[in-house]
């Protein structure tokens, strides 16, 4: 067919992929976890890998109950007898809640959570509603945030309760059950946003001139409010700046966050517990590095041992063979997860150590403005590994110092200046910090000015670096700090 039009051809293209074993991909996973995280994980994998177990560390054959005194049990034997123990030392040791542990006098463990759900659910029950309202309180309870105010409309609330509980209730009922909502402790509560939250508050604050001219500040004239336009305000509202800076002065008493009165969830209270994975503890001259978990030695199972038919070339039976599967198989999972935790042990405190050796003048003082400029690559090029293998291993990693605990990512920070300059970021912030908190709060440095003195110091920045570390700090701009 040598008039058709279509033809094939065959060519030989060379590409380049790179691939990840599964094995890398696990190591990887592990590396950035916490120690928390870590530890569950050699939890979950002692439970769940029967040829893994705790290595028997043990040195010496020594009587199995003659160092199991606890540290109560240490204590006890340093009084006489029961007459010479103190009375808070035995209401410790009564204390369901210490564990072992002997709390402080005077110090009570609660008998239940007084979560924000908990409290306002109490309140609503001391209000003679019926079943169906209680529900529907619940409902629009559980739409409210951390912070204490509604997350959704009540629209959605009604649709969420008539799809789920069944009731179908009108948007004026609704509207009703939600203000029996907001009138709960503490005031604020359910509230939409900042203004209606500061509102709510006001309301209910016993009526003075000065709580009328608040609200009416935050009712009619919140832009301005929020802006600090205070001589606008005082015009607009046809009162002193004296009156004004009253209001204020009342308005900076009341709780943005209703919320967080409460006690936070078992969940929330982990969630926010800094364990550090790494101690640093130096002498002035000298620094040891330690890595902190609770990682036991582990080990393979006796059990899983090399089968002696296989050595000796005996000829196995069809359940010896399965047998004999099902023990490598599980010894081999063991031998890789040890293998890997091993690993992620190794990288650690192999990336710690070139952390603390380019931070050494840091650790010496535990000073920040000590910490030099540093990324990823300065850590590469001391331990050899890849950057993203660094990046898994500082991710979510504390470390303790004698002054603090500081995350790993607080020393990867880029010059300032030039590839050979040492001023680092926290030497900036730090300065200009001191220079916002030093200021004439009754007339701030603008960014202008702020560029200007940073420059007179020795940091050369441009105005828009300046604004930049600002926000970085969390202050707002120059008219915003202002204080009347």
């Amino acid at each position: 067919m040598s008039g058709s039009s279509n033809q094939q051809k065959i060519g030989l293209d060379q590409t380049l992929t790179q691939r990840l074993l599964p094995l890398q991909v696990r190591v990887g996973r592990m590396l950035e976890m916490n120690s928390i995280e870590i530890e569950e994980e050699v939890k979950r994998a002692l439970e769940e890998l029967p040829a893994l177990e705790v290595a028997d560390t043990e040195s010496n054959h020594e009587p199995e109950d003659r160092y199991n005194e606890t540290s109560e049990q240490m204590q006890l034997a340093d009084f006489g007898g029961e007459e010479e123990i103190p009375s808070t030392f035995l209401y410790a040791r009564r204390s369901p809640e210490n564990d072992g542990i002997a709390s402080s006098p005077g110090s009570f463990a609660p008998a239940g959570e007084n979560t924000m759900i908990d409290s306002l659910m109490r309140q609503i029950n001391e209000h003679n509603l019926s079943p169906d309202d209680i529900l529907i309180a619940q409902y629009i309870i559980g739409n409210i945030d951390d912070n204490g105010y509604m997350s959704r409309d009540l629209k959605s609330i009604g649709d969420d309760i008539a799809i789920q509980a069944g009731i179908d209730v009108d948007e004026k009922h609704l509207r009703e059950i939600r203000d029996i909502v907001r009138s709960l402790e503490p005031a604020g509560i359910g509230a939409v946003d900042l203004r209606d939250c500061l509102l709510l508050q006001l309301r209910r604050r016993p009526g003075s001139p000065i709580v009328d001219i608040a609200i009416e500040m935050i009712s009619d004239y919140f832009d301005l409010f929020s802006k600090k336009h205070f001589e606008r305000i005082a015009s607009m509202m046809g009162i002193s700046p004296e009156q004004v800076k009253e209001a204020m002065n009342l308005i900076r008493q009341l709780n943005p966050k209703p919320g967080s009165l409460f006690e936070q969830t078992s969940l929330q209270r982990n969630s926010t517990i800094i364990i550090p994975d790494f101690q640093v503890e130096t002498d002035g001259h000298h620094i040891n590095l330690s890595l902190l978990n609770n990682i036991p030695e582990l080990c393979i199972d006796a059990t899983f041992d090399e089968d002696s038919a296989i050595k000796t070339g005996q000829q196995l039976s069809r359940a010896e063979k399965d047998a004999s599967t099902f023990i490598k198989r599980h010894r081999d999972e063991a031998r890789e997860f040890i293998k890997i935790l091993r690993t992620r042990q190794e990288t650690l405190f192999k990336v710690m150590s070139a952390i603390v050796n380019i931070q050494r003048d840091f650790f010496l003082t535990d000073d920040p403005n000590q910490i030099k400029p540093m990324i990823l690559k300065d850590v590469a090029s001391v331990t050899g590994l890849d950057l993203s293998v660094i990046s898994r291993a500082s991710a979510s990693k504390y470390v303790a110092t004698q002054h603090g605990i500081y995350p790993l990512k607080m020393f990867f920070n880029e010059s300032t200046g030039g590839q050979d300059s040492e001023t680092s970021s926290h030497s900036v912030s730090a300065a200009l910090k001191s220079l916002i908190d030093n200021e004439d709060k009754h007339h701030p440095l603008s960014d202008e000015a702020l560029t200007s003195m940073m420059n007179e110091k020795g940091f050369d920045l441009a105005r828009r670096t300046v604004s930049k570390y600002r926000e970085k700090l969390g202050l707002p701009v120059a008219r915003l700090r202002k204080e009347i």
